[in-house]
């Protein structure tokens, strides 16, 4: 029978299997890690992509490919690579000069490089990126990627400084896996020099057994919930698995420790971090 879950599972295959030979078989779902999310009282989903295999674990197929939310940071990935290519962004060493705001965030309250700003995700220095690419532009370079585009072309209104915080688009975590994919393999239609300069700032961690690299994102529904991201990849002994966590819980909820815990938790589960992959 042909029911949404199945037609969703297949236009996840086609989005992790447009540049190798997959099919549904590839497909695990795992309900056995329900008990990192309900351990932090939230819901969400997590997929996994072995990229040498051809191999995709799921935990809640059905939000993966048919559930849609505010990009939040993660779109400071795409935020990069347009200000790069355009050269709004010179290097990841270039400095915005600090507004003389006062925010919570006292690690945003400085002059910032575009590699501190996105490895502390610094809201203030990506919105003055934002607004000097400008709509038109930012509009074209969406489109051109298709960005946030499942459910229908993803459009900014007037708040080019706000639009990816403020629920204006959405993206499901099946788009987000094909985004950071892509990008690992210099497959987006940026230059490999812009794709380069993103791939080396997301990189969180590294050790003789593993590189840790993605990206963080908090934003809130329009209900007030708390929505969370980590998109990236895990490499190990030159190969890569591809990872997109996403979780909702109450407005208030400590994100920070919850996402990464999370990751971290499932991947070590599945054995990554010792350098056997």
């Amino acid at each position: 029978m042909f029911t949404p879950k199945r037609f969703g599972a297949y236009l996840l295959i086609f989005t992790l299997c447009f540049f190798s030979s997959c099919n549904s078989n590839n497909i695990t779902t795992d309900a056995s890690l329900q008990k990192y999310f309900d351990q932090y009282h939230v819901t969400g989903t997590f997929g996994l992509f072995n990229n040498g295999q051809a191999q995709f674990t799921v935990y809640n197929l059905r939000r993966f490919t048919d559930s849609a939310y505010l990009p939040a940071s993660t779109f400071k990935i795409v935020n990069s690579l347009v200000g790069l290519q355009t050269g709004v962004i010179s290097t990841e060493k270039m400095v915005i000069p600090w507004d003389g705001v006062v925010r919570d965030n006292a690690d945003w309250n400085k002059d910032l490089t575009m590699e501190e700003a996105f490895k502390l995700s610094a809201v203030p220095y990506y919105q003055e990126v934002a607004r000097r690419i400008g709509i038109d532009t930012m509009q074209r370079w969406l489109d051109s990627l298709g960005y946030a585009a499942k459910y229908g072309r993803a459009v900014i209104h007037n708040d080019i400084d706000m639009f990816w915080l403020n629920n204006d688009i959405k993206i499901t975590a099946d788009e987000q896996l094909g985004l950071v994919k892509k990008l690992y393999f210099d497959q987006l239609p940026f230059q490999k020099r812009v794709q380069y300069v993103v791939k080396k700032v997301m990189q969180q961690e590294e050790n003789a057994n593993y590189k840790l690299s993605y990206k963080t994102g908090w934003g809130y529904r329009e209900n007030g919930n708390s929505i969370g991201w980590i998109v990236g990849w895990e490499e190990e002994n030159r190969h890569p698995y591809f990872f997109v966590l996403q979780i909702e819980g109450p407005h208030d909820m400590d994100m920070k420790t919850a996402r990464l815990s999370i990751l971290k938790n499932i991947l070590t589960q599945y054995g990554f971090f010792k350098g056997q992959k």
